[in-house]
């Protein structure tokens, strides 16, 4: 009897735990799969097709800033130093080349344009003299060493002056226009390129070493976007390829771009930066200003589907897989990019070369919904 009680337990314990996986199966399989008749198929408009993969254009849309390369960002200082006498600059003021920006006053210029008119007057001489010296040294009339004395300090007198000649160029000064009537304590800094100005870091009255950046001068004419792009869609990227830049403080209007240069490092945002070219520079591009960009991707090989084979339920995206002439199975799928009727799908499985609905698949999907339920 005690044995009997035992094998009856024992069989109602094995029916229970066979039960939930049986029901567990019986639902997957209705989740996963649904049949219909012929006439239902008919009935519904169903149609098939088979999964190929297309070439699609399409637009990524990134996000940049307005950047200047380093060669076109100038920085103006003084070489000799002094005192800022006067400037009327201020950020975003427009400069051209040539014009005046600054001038700087110092004793020390005076010092540079008073040893060079001296030095000038001594080579003068000193010249006058070498050419005695060597008509005499010709005639064999004078000793070598007082020759080679008066030649040496004659050459050396021209390398001074040459010397006083540069530092004169160099804060300004043409030197062959320098007399003694206009020896000035103050130099004109003037602008070294067509730009626009984008820091002042002096003000008038302050000393400035030769080292002191005075003001950073923005070149426009190589001024581009530079767009982040991730790294999942850098391969899409081309140069020659189309954009379409707008800004925050008025995004309806865009302005048309070209991919020069794709950079080839990411950075730690798993980013790369591509530069972009504008074809009509808008006027109020500031370096560091943020924009919005379309790049325009061409012949992007994709697997793609007409956009009515994909049915979405809830926030899910599937396609309907026929596995026979009355069966379909349901893929989770992903959409990308959409071109001409045409979407982009993306599915752990590959897809390619298999037959699902391509209209119509709705009425399919509310029946193993309904059977689900």
């Amino acid at each position: 009897m005690r044995t009997l009680i035992i094998l009856i337990v024992i069989l109602v314990s094995g029916s229970c735990k066979n039960k939930p996986q049986e029901t567990e199966q019986k639902k997957e399989t209705v989740t996963d799969r649904v049949s219909m008749s012929p006439e239902q198929i008919s009935k519904a408009g169903i149609e098939t097709g088979v999964v190929t993969k297309h070439k699609l254009k399409s637009e990524l849309v990134v996000n940049g800033t307005v950047d200047v390369p380093p060669q076109n960002i100038v920085s103006v200082s003084f070489p000799l130093g002094g005192y800022l006498k006067s400037t009327k600059l201020i950020p975003g003021m427009h400069v051209s080349k040539g014009e005046v920006i600054a001038i700087v006053e110092d004793q020390a210029l005076i010092q540079l344009q008073q040893d060079y008119l001296v030095t000038r007057n001594n080579l003068a001489f000193l010249e006058t003299e070498f050419k005695r010296q060597q008509l005499l040294h010709d005639n064999q009339v004078n000793a070598d060493k007082v020759y080679q004395k008066t030649k040496s300090e004659f050459e050396g007198q021209k390398i001074l002056l040459r010397g006083f000649e540069e530092k004169l160029r160099l804060v300004g000064i043409n030197p062959s226009n320098l007399t003694d009537q206009n020896i000035s304590r103050s130099v004109a800094v003037h602008s070294p390129i067509n730009g626009f100005v984008a820091k002042v870091n002096v003000n008038i009255g302050k000393f400035i070493n030769a080292t002191d950046v005075l003001f950073e001068l923005i070149n426009p004419a190589d001024i581009h976007a530079a767009l982040t792009v991730f790294e999942k869609d850098v391969s899409k990227v081309k140069p020659g390829q189309r954009v379409m830049v707008s800004f925050v403080d008025n995004p309806d209007e865009e302005y048309p771009c070209e991919v020069l240069l794709v950079s080839k490092n990411v950075d730690e945002s798993r980013g790369t930066l591509v530069h972009c070219h504008f074809e009509v520079q808008p006027k109020q591009l500031l370096p560091g200003m943020f924009l919005k960009a379309r790049i325009s991707i061409t012949d992007a090989e994709v697997v793609a589907v007409p956009e009515e084979a994909v049915v979405r339920f809830g926030s899910d995206e599937y396609v309907l897989e026929q596995e026979d002439s009355t069966t379909f199975r349901l893929i989770h799928v992903q959409s990308g990019i959409t071109d001409s009727g045409l979407v982009e799908i993306k599915s752990t499985q590959d897809l390619t070369g298999k037959s699902i609905i391509t209209k119509n698949a709705y009425p399919v999907m509310a029946k193993l919904k309904t059977s689900e339920e």
